[in-house]
């Protein structure tokens, strides 16, 4: 055996089984998704990746994620904005539309009435890991189940390269309340999920357009089973 050969007697790490994820047949197309939204469940948060072009705007895909995960997902994306920023420059900031500060802000359930939820993506996607890619317009995210004896990839979505930051601001902001309300509660009590709090939308949702990208670059690993 020669140093360059792995050694069967050593079980493979994250990285190489991510590196070597299956994309089935149903997942390779991917969605196209133009905005998310972030809540926080007891033991998982789950993003909803949006397509709001056109009516009805509708959830395309739910992806579930480990609490302990997503610090991972996180530190891959902000990665991966610093490799595009050092070689297209900063992502360009989506066009957004005149606020007026005075306006109600809706509440969950009202923002989920305007959403077409689809049978099939009502209980989500499992993720233990992703791997992330980008081209000048837009970032590609697989998210993968990092199980024996073979990762694969679970879902696959596009972004374009404007709303990834807006992303990472929801995933970030989840993830501080979840550590902020873990310690609030009294000893022996638990906090129970309250879509009013634990809840993330990016503001607004979005609805421009993406333009088409022919370049790709290197893919950043930030998986890790569970």
């Amino acid at each position: 055996m020669t140093g360059n050969e792995p050694d069967p007697s050593q079980p493979e790490q994250p990285a190489n089984q991510a590196l070597r994820a299956r994309v089935p047949d149903h997942v390779a197309d991917g969605c196209f998704s133009t905005g998310a939204i972030v809540m926080t469940g007891p033991s998982e948060f789950i993003v909803d990746f949006l397509q709001t072009i056109g009516r009805p705007h509708r959830i395309a895909r739910r992806i579930v994620i480990p609490h302990n995960v997503m610090p991972q997902f996180i530190d891959a994306l902000e990665k991966n904005i610093d490799l595009y920023r050092n070689r297209f420059g900063d992502p360009p900031k989506p066009n957004q539309p005149p606020q007026d500060p005075n306006a109600r802000r809706p509440s969950p359930q009202e923002i989920y009435d305007d959403l077409k939820l689809p049978d099939e993506v009502l209980s989500g996607t499992y993720a233990n890991g992703v791997m992330i890619g980008h081209g000048a317009n837009e970032f590609g995210l697989d998210f993968l189940t990092s199980f024996f004896p073979q990762s694969a990839v679970s879902a696959r979505v596009f972004l374009s390269a404007g709303q990834v930051p807006r992303l990472l601001d929801s995933l970030k902001g989840a993830v501080n309340q979840l550590s902020q309300r873990r310690q609030e509660p009294p000893q022996g009590q638990s906090h129970s999920y309250d879509p009013n709090q634990d809840f993330k939308p990016q503001e607004p949702p979005p609805s421009e357009d993406a333009d088409g990208d022919d370049e790709d670059s290197g893919a950043d690993n930030g998986n890790g089973p569970v």
